[in-house]
């Protein structure tokens, strides 16, 4: 009797756990959602990615949803590369390209004129460039 009693209190509390981690999960999205809503100011970045045997370049082009952008690629992209994009209010400005040769890349992100974030190398390749939103600081 005990033994049942105790899978049930068992059963009962992950049940309760499980659900509370989903309502924070949901509570979590959509503040992100409201501040993404009111922070509706739209902002202009520049990518560049200089290097040799870049295959690819994928980045932030403005599409999606700030926690959830949609990423763009540019395939066998023509070096030096450049973009500009326009991003809403807290989507982060990121570029991530790839290369068969990470000595000599660098990523570059540029708002203003000013380099908010630029990274060579290993790291270019092993993250890419990722800004917080100049609008959220």
């Amino acid at each position: 009797m005990k033994r049942t009693i105790r899978t049930a209190v068992i059963a009962v509390a992950a049940a309760g756990l499980a659900f509370g981690l989903t309502a924070c999960s949901a509570v979590a999205d959509k503040a992100a959602d409201e501040v993404d809503k009111a922070v509706n100011e739209n902002y202009e970045v520049t990518y560049e990615v200089t290097g040799k045997s870049v295959e690819t370049i994928e980045y932030h082009g403005g599409g999606g949803e700030a926690m959830n952008p949609k990423i763009e690629s540019a395939a066998k992209p023509t070096l030096p590369w450049k973009k500009t994009v326009t991003l809403k209010g807290i989507m982060p400005p990121a570029v991530m390209p790839v290369s068969l040769e990470a000595a000599d890349l660098t990523c570059k992100i540029t708002y203003k004129d000013k380099v908010i974030k630029e990274a060579t190398g290993d790291k270019a390749m092993a993250g890419g460039c990722v800004a917080v939103s100049p609008i959220a600081q």
